[in-house]
């Protein structure tokens, strides 16, 4: 397997497990990921925050722990990675007001690169103008974006534990699709993982 470069857009806020989880599990396997968010450089902290399933009509929020950045934002140039990932959390919703962030994504559309993106992570493929006519999971309070999006809202086997790829697009609606989710990616990616 030939290791990849992965951009990771995130944010304050951005969930705990969703951040930290996928930065872990690709960079285990090899591949080397730069973690950035606007407005911060390496060696910069964001905080995170912790959704869980209760038994509420929606998530509950905790604290979560302090992620580092180990890139800068303003030094990211699309053409060097072969992939994006986009966590969740309450990040997505506000990094898609910076149009660089929304430039990055386009490009990643545009050259048909990989991309991940995980519960409200796809708010920011609807900003970028990336979803229509595609499916995408995602957490459910996100359905009327991706719809007014042009995009088609899917939750396979109306569970938390799938994921789904259209194309070079890989959507899951929650941390707990992680094992799913990210083998999807590392198929798309051209990951050969030895059990």
């Amino acid at each position: 397997m030939a290791a990849k470069k992965i951009l990771m857009l995130i944010g304050d806020f951005v969930e705990d497990y969703e951040v930290m989880v996928p930065f872990q599990m690709l960079t285990m396997v090899g591949h080397t990921v730069h973690a950035v968010c606007p407005d911060k450089k390496n060696g910069d902290t964001i905080k995170t925050a912790i959704h869980d399933f209760e038994g509420d009509q929606t998530y509950t929020e905790k604290p979560g722990h302090n992620f580092m950045i180990n890139f800068d934002f303003d030094a990211v140039k699309p053409e060097d990675y072969d992939a994006l990932v986009i966590p969740g959390g309450r990040a997505p919703e506000y990094i898609r007001l910076n149009s660089r962030v929304i430039e990055i994504v386009k490009d990643f559309d545009d050259k048909k690169k990989p991309i991940a993106a995980v519960c409200h992570g796809p708010q920011v493929l609807v900003a970028a103008g990336v979803l229509s006519g595609k499916k995408s999971m995602a957490y459910p309070a996100v359905k009327p974006d991706i719809e007014v999006g042009g995009g088609e809202f899917c939750m396979c086997n109306d569970t938390f534990s799938d994921a789904l790829t259209d194309g070079h697009l890989v959507t899951a609606a929650a941390w707990p699709s992680h094992p799913e989710w990210m083998r999807q990616f590392l198929i798309l990616l051209g990951s050969k993982i030895e059990a």
